[in-house]
């Protein structure tokens, strides 16, 4: 009996948070909130009190068991699971040899990603690397500053600089970013996450940038820099645009192969999600089709930190939502159309 109470002891004794956790898969109503237990930090890592959270398409391919994922790919989790990788907020302690970072360092970062499962960032505290953190730009609050890591480090890999040598695991060689200045560039998606810091990415490097969405983007669009504007609903893009440099495709799946013939020969296609299956045709005409998986990265961070805080890009915000309410967060996502990106914030 005394060795029972000193489990239940034990147990009581461990440090808690708020959390959303995954006990099975499936739609958004899976996401629980609830207690967990808060992560001990280790070797080389900082501790986060997070102030917000921001929300990706990965948090609900995990959510929903990486179904689209072949085989292969799909990892094996043991729950309960915390999603999310995108957090900012400040430090609470740090590892004794950790450097750069100190206990009241507003921080942001994209923790441990490609991974699955271990990130846990839809939480009151999360471990982190330190290098997959920046300083939060000072100009910026929490929920931004939440926002920006994953989209924008995608932009960032895909067209500035991929940063590491890893293995593609989506093609057999490394995705090469292409010159920009002067260039002409169509980004497809240009009002989401990824798209509309890919829209500001290339106007900073020079290029003129042709933004596909649907009209309600249109004057935020051509206010973070939009030299054209094109509303997939009126105007089939490859029906009317040619001579590109460059195409991000920042939805990418089957139908991105319809974008070869708007391309140049020596012109590159970039598609951000799996899907292409037209390369016999992208050869035929000289164009480059290449993809990358974004990954964790404190040094590009602090550059993007920079940009922001100088206003050279911004991060929209679409909408914000309590972290004890992830699952309208994800039905939000679900809805689709969206301007920039969704936010948890945590009390």
């Amino acid at each position: 009996m005394k060795q029972v109470e000193n489990n239940v002891d034990k147990i009581e004794s461990i440090p808690m948070m708020k959390a959303v956790r995954l006990h099975e898969f499936g739609g958004p109503e899976v996401l629980r909130y609830e207690d967990a237990p808060r992560p001990e930090l280790k070797a080389g890592e900082v501790l986060i009190r997070v102030h917000a959270v921001g929300i990706n398409p990965p948090d609900w391919y995990l959510r929903e068991g990486y179904k689209d994922l072949p085989p292969e790919w799909q990892p094996k989790l043991s729950m309960p699971v915390i999603p999310g990788s995108d957090v900012s907020g400040v430090v609470e302690a740090v590892a004794p040899d950790v450097q750069g970072f100190a206990v009241g360092d507003e921080v942001f970062g994209m923790i441990r990603f490609p991974s699955f499962g271990v990130s846990a960032a839809y939480a009151e505290y999360v471990t982190a690397p330190a290098s997959d953190l920046a300083h939060k730009p000072a100009n910026i609050g929490h929920v931004q500053a939440a926002a920006v890591p994953m989209a924008a480090l995608t932009a960032w890999q895909f067209l500035i600089e991929l940063g590491h040598e890893v293995q593609n695991p989506l093609q057999a060689e490394a995705h090469r970013p292409v010159p920009l200045n002067g260039k002409k560039v169509l980004v497809n998606g240009a009002a989401g996450g990824v798209g509309h810091f890919a829209l500001q990415l290339a106007k900073w490097k020079g290029a003129h940038v042709i933004a596909v969405a649907s009209g309600k983007h249109e004057s935020f669009l051509r206010g973070i820099g939009a030299d054209e504007f094109i509303d997939y609903k009126k105007t089939a893009p490859e029906d009317v645009v040619q001579d590109l440099d460059l195409v991000v495709d920042t939805l990418g799946g089957p139908t991105t192969g319809r974008f070869l013939r708007t391309l140049k020969s020596g012109g590159a296609l970039f598609p951000v999600f799996l899907g292409f299956s037209d390369a016999e045709e992208a050869a035929k005409r000289g164009i480059t089709v290449s993809m990358t998986q974004v990954r964790s990265d404190g040094s590009q961070l602090e550059e993007l930190g920079r940009l922001l805080n100088a206003g050279i890009i911004r991060v929209a915000i679409d909408s914000t939502f309590p972290l004890a309410e992830a699952h309208k967060a994800h039905e939000r996502a679900a809805r689709g159309h969206i301007q920039g990106k969704i936010v948890l914030t945590v009390a």
